[in-house]
């Protein structure tokens, strides 16, 4: 019988924790702490069962690159506390090794899913030039939210940016699955 090695076991956690939220955040657009905390949790205690205190020091150092990634987003009023809090409960089970391979695909993924949502809603060309009128707001004011282009505005399009987080973790567990 044949064992699921750990490098597989932490990402799938983070994919079953994603897909969770992903869920939520489709029907509510809100993910719950209810799913976050006890998620971050599990994969900090998971890394400590499963590798002692270097696997804790894993989870939490990959959680914390993860956090802090997505509050710069948070910050410039790009994205909502939720989606902070997912990605940092999926670094924080998917661990340190997986890290860099998650955020990327998650950032590919969400560009993807963006790209496609300005297409059917047939705003490819606003998008694109509100995405270099943010470029040029954020070189002179830093993190501050524009005033226009940010989540609070009900007229912008808005991603579910949980379904991104979960696509990138589906796609961490594939090229772990295939060995790479």
């Amino acid at each position: 019988m044949t064992m699921f090695p750990t490098q597989f076991v932490y990402p799938a956690a983070s994919l079953v924790c994603a897909t969770i939220g992903a869920a939520y955040d489709v029907r509510s657009r809100r993910i719950p702490n209810f799913v976050t905390f006890p998620a971050m949790l599990c994969g900090l205690l998971l890394h400590f069962a499963l590798g002692g205190w270097r696997g804790l020091g894993s989870a939490f150092a990959a959680g914390l690159i993860c956090g802090a990634t997505f509050l710069v987003f948070w910050m410039a009023g790009g994205m909502g506390a939720g989606d902070v809090k997912l990605i940092a409960a999926t670094g924080c089970l998917t661990g340190l090794p997986c890290t860099g391979s998650l955020l990327m695909l998650t950032a590919l993924s969400g560009a993807g899913m963006a790209i496609v949502l300005a297409l059917w809603k047939r705003r490819l060309k606003e998008t694109l030039c509100n995405v270099g009128s943010l470029w040029m707001y954020h070189r002179i004011a830093g993190l501050e939210p524009h005033p226009v282009l940010n989540i609070n505005n009900p007229h912008t399009i808005r991603l579910p940016y949980a379904l991104a987080i979960s696509l990138g973790c589906a796609l961490t567990v594939y090229l772990q699955a295939i060995g790479r």
